[in-house]
Parts: C-alpha cells; structure tokens; sequence
C-alpha cells in the first residue's frame, strides 16, 4: 500500500509540474515563436527530439519552461503528433490572422481541438 501511495504521489507531481518548451524561430521576413506543452510524450524524447527543430535556413531558440507563457492568440489541445500515440497542446504567438490556416491543420492533421484567444 505505501509503495502505491508512492507512485501515486509521483505520477500527481509530474502533471502538476508539467514540461514545455518555447521555439522561436527567425529568418530574413520571418519571425515564429509557439510553445509546446507536454501531455504524453516521454520527457527524454520530449526534449530530445520534439523540442528541438531542424529548420534550415533559420535561427532557432529553444527555451524549456515549466508551462507557456500567458499572450498566445491561440491553442490547439489534444494535438497528435504524426505516426505517434502521444499528445501535445501547441500555443501560437504572433499574428493572429495566421489562425486563417492553423486552425484547419490543428483540426484536420493534428486532430487537435482549436482555441481561440
């Protein structure tokens, strides 16, 4: 019973600590910035591999976070990551008119659901 209370207490504390990372990238006519909040991905492959961007062409900033930072012009929960099981919620900073197309792909290619801020 106690080693249950145990794991218990760990898996509550691991949600409530939670796990995010904030991307900013740049290129010339170009400035992107989102935040990815963890909802199932393993952390190691969360940080390893989620979390770190190939864009080619592009200054890429990676900053971990315990949550997102408050301002985003919208969110897609629930997002699924492709050929994976796990989930992501995906905070859009920036221009809000951008919400034209990602609403759509947060809907229909991550099965995500969309919210607007």
């Amino acid at each position: 019973m106690r080693r249950f209370a145990l794991l218990a207490l760990c898996a509550l504390s691991s949600l409530a600590w939670g796990e995010a990372c904030v991307v900013h990238s740049q290129a010339e006519r170009l400035d992107v910035k989102v935040c990815q909040q963890n909802r199932s991905i393993p952390p190691n492959l969360f940080r390893s591999g989620f979390c770190q961007p190939q864009l080619k062409g592009q200054k890429v900033e990676v900053t971990f976070v315990e949550q997102c930072p408050i301002g985003a012009f919208g969110v897609c929960r629930n997002a699924r990551v492709a050929g994976t099981p796990y989930q992501q919620d995906i905070h859009y900073y920036g221009v809000a008119s951008d919400s034209a197309f990602l609403k759509p792909f947060c809907e229909r290619q991550s099965k995500g659901v969309w919210m607007a801020y």
